[in-house]
């Protein structure tokens, strides 16, 4: 029993690591994108305090928090304008973030929109048949960056938490 929990653990994370460690967009050769993943751990210090950490996600089980990061950069000479960066959500995790500069996918990529603007899901476990949508829904993010400008970086996050 303890082996298959640990395979089921591993698989988890590996998933989440190769999604998150893959271009989630690569429009025009002039943006280099870069993913990752890390997992918040709350730690004590030496003076009795408690902390959040962000440490490499080694083993991630149910209930873990995970920070997933696209890093962005130009290195081309001219400036890119309306870039739009898409991720898909590991079906592993459910989507933590209640705000955010992103938009959401609840229906696989096809639409997205404000997450406090979803709209209904169908349900299917013996209910009336839909109900508002919520974070945990979501099946992608996204963000529209405006303008990034020759030699310029940033970093797009959201958080999520393992199923």
């Amino acid at each position: 029993m303890k082996n298959n929990s640990f395979k089921k653990t591993f698989g988890i994370a590996s998933a989440i690591i190769s999604l998150a460690l893959a271009p989630a967009a690569m429009a025009e050769d002039l943006i280099t994108l870069k993913g990752d993943v890390m997992v918040v751990k709350t730690v004590t210090g030496e003076d009795g305090i408690q902390r959040d950490e962000l440490v490499g996600p080694e083993t991630v089980v149910p209930g873990d928090r995970l920070v997933f990061t696209t890093g962005y950069s130009n290195d081309g000479v001219e400036p890119v304008e309306n870039f739009v960066v898409t991720n898909p959500i590991p079906k592993a995790v459910k989507l933590a973030d209640e705000s955010g500069s992103f938009m959401v996918s609840v229906d696989n990529g096809r639409t997205y929109i404000a997450l406090a603007a979803l709209p209904t899901v169908t349900v299917d476990n013996g209910e009336d048949g839909s109900r508002s949508a919520r974070a945990e829904d979501a099946t992608h993010i996204r963000w529209k960056i405006a303008r990034i400008d020759p030699g310029s970086s940033g970093k797009l996050t959201y958080s999520a938490i393992v199923r």
